[in-house]
């Protein structure tokens, strides 16, 4: 059975504009899975249906086969949390630890057990050191990590975030990247994330999608959706810059690469081997 079931008809904002039609999606146990689309597309809202967030909709939503508008919003948040896009619009106590503490005593869980949550969450987040520290004094990245701490401590086992990279420098985004990799792989936590950084996704998602003006028009691994730049321009986007590179030397100039890499590492192995030819 699925984590998160989409079975989405139709959801229309209120002045009748439609938002997102004919979803069908479907988040396993353990899957990191990518929503990519360019701004405007519908990321957000289809993250906040499946948060719970956002009802009247044409469809069903199943949480663990069970339709999220029939659920208590606590049953849902103790599964699944949302990471907003702006940090600030999450973070609102005094000090790293307050914050993060917030959840597990909203749940009723003693103090002894509400600090070990605390401590747990903030280590699997690399910010333990800064527990003590008020929320104003972190950077951009680090009040995000903060974001996540939260969910975690309140238990969540599904992370939906909301262009987590967004706002990051380069290095920011790879580091985001990887903590989120690490809470996948380490702690099995399912990790549905909306982006627009191509770039990064061939390197750590397992599964994408392509959202475009409210519809789901491709779907599956990075190297089966990234295929032809014609495609995503369509699209509003666009190649990772590696695969563009190898795109047009095989097409335009005609260099005998058998595949289309989409990481730096597989375009290093296709140079070699065109170079041997």
């Amino acid at each position: 059975m699925p984590r998160i079931s989409v079975e989405l008809e139709q959801f229309s904002y209120p002045d009748g504009t439609v938002a997102l039609a004919d979803i069908h999606l479907q988040v396993a146990r353990g899957d990191f899975v990518g929503i990519l689309g360019s701004n405007g597309s519908g990321k957000t809202t289809l993250l906040r249906i499946m948060d719970g967030l956002i009802k009247g909709y044409r469809g069903k939503v199943l949480l663990d086969g069970e339709d999220v508008t029939r659920l208590h919003p606590r049953d849902i948040y103790r599964k699944v949390g949302l990471v907003f896009q702006n940090p600030d619009d999450q973070l609102f106590a005094s000090s790293v630890f307050e914050d993060t503490a917030f959840g597990p005593r909203n749940m009723g869980c003693a103090e002894p057990e509400v600090r070990g949550r605390v401590e747990e969450a903030l280590a699997s987040v690399d910010m333990a050191e800064y527990a003590g520290k008020g929320i104003q004094q972190l950077s951009y990245g680090q009040k995000k990590r903060v974001c996540i701490a939260g969910l975690l401590a309140m238990g969540h086992e599904i992370l939906l975030l909301d262009e987590p990279t967004a706002g990051l420098d380069p290095m920011g985004e790879y580091r985001m990247m990887e903590l989120l990799t690490r809470l996948n792989r380490d702690q099995g936590v399912t990790v549905v994330m909306a982006t627009h950084s191509v770039d990064l996704v061939p390197i750590f998602l397992h599964r994408l999608h392509i959202l475009s003006r409210g519809r789901l028009v491709r779907g599956g691994t990075p190297e089966e959706v990234f295929t032809a730049p014609e495609e995503l321009e369509n699209v509003k986007l666009r190649l990772p810059h590696i695969a563009e590179l190898i795109y047009r030397l095989k097409h335009e100039e005609g260099v005998p690469f058998s595949r289309i890499p989409l990481t730096i590492g597989a375009a290093r192995r296709e140079i070699v081997e065109a170079m041997g030819r």
